[in-house]
């Protein structure tokens, strides 16, 4: 399979689809992203707590892309395989008036500047306090483009994926995308060495990355309607977990949303009637706040154990 490339200098600030694609591959072929880090440029190791509060919010969240990929269609399903992540060498933690679940508590610039080796593993929050953060790289935004037209704000997250802001969705992982449109046109940005669920002051330990995904386009999962993934066995004590979400501006909608597509998922996979599947999530099924701050749309996640269930072809 051919291997290709997409530079920093192909990214855009808003989800469009009339934005021409940077490269067209074939269904299965593998494309590394160049990504300057979410500030685009405007946090530098240099910075300090003034420039958390005076960043131009226009000009951020920027995505690398789009690629065409050959063969998807709209009611396809674009299947991103990450494959690996290189982060840069320093990062950032801003907290910005305005911005965050508590801004309103915190209203004054804050920056903190991180010197990071991911060889390394990870990277001291407090080395005298001995708070140690462990590196787990992922991209905060993957997408594809909407079907309606206009330019669409990247920093909130969409049923076409976007801001997603989640964690799971590190090296290893498979990220399944609802296609709107002819190509698909997939883009990413975002690069994050830690983040936890919810990503609560707004940001991450922010940084440049170098990641290589495969894009392989699915005609056999109908029901993905939002993004769905599946989080290696890394990423949590219970091994690897199959989610669905649900996006909406409702917090509780969004979670009724990630209930409704897993019954969906198990009945169209497992072929569990709908009050079984909805049974089953309550037993063995995590709701998790994945994303809550990238207003106006949240990210509710609902987990299953691969553990719990019979092994299925993806």
């Amino acid at each position: 399979m051919s291997i290709h490339a997409v530079k920093r200098a192909h990214a855009n600030l808003v989800w469009d689809n009339s934005i021409p694609p940077v490269i067209r591959i074939q269904s299965g072929e593998t494309v590394t992203f160049d990504c300057l880090d979410a500030s685009n440029g405007q946090v530098t190791p240099d910075s300090t707590h003034a420039h958390a509060g005076s960043m131009i919010l226009t000009e951020i969240d920027q995505v690398n892309g789009p690629v065409y990929v050959e063969g998807a269609l709209p009611g396809d399903t674009l299947q991103v395989d990450v494959l690996t992540i290189q982060i840069g060498e320093w990062g950032w933690t801003g907290v910005s008036p305005g911005f965050g679940l508590l801004h309103d508590e915190f209203p004054e610039p804050r920056l903190k500047l991180w010197k990071l080796d991911q060889a390394l593993g990870f990277v001291y929050f407090d080395e005298a306090k001995r708070i140690k953060i462990p590196l787990r790289p992922f991209a905060g935004e993957m997408g594809v483009a909407p079907g309606k037209s206009g330019a669409f704000s990247t920093i909130p997250p969409y049923n076409t994926g976007g801001n997603l802001d989640t964690r799971h969705i590190s090296a290893g992982a498979t990220l399944f995308l609802p296609i709107e449109v002819e190509g698909a046109l997939f883009s990413i940005g975002d690069g994050h060495a830690a983040q936890g669920d919810g990503e609560v002051c707004g940001t991450a330990i922010e940084t440049s990355m170098k990641v290589s995904v495969r894009l392989t386009v699915r005609k056999d999962r109908s029901f993905t309607k939002t993004p769905h993934f599946i989080s290696p066995p890394a990423n949590d004590r219970n091994g690897s977990h199959y989610c669905t979400t649900g996006v909406e501006p409702d917090l509780r909608e969004a979670a009724r949303s990630a209930v409704r597509n897993m019954i969906e998922f198990l009945h169209a996979t497992y072929k569990l009637e709908r009050v079984d599947a909805y049974m089953l999530c309550s037993i063995v099924g995590d709701l998790r706040i994945h994303e809550a701050v990238d207003m106006p749309n949240y990210v509710v996640g609902m987990m299953i154990p691969h553990s719990v269930l019979p092994k299925e072809p993806v």
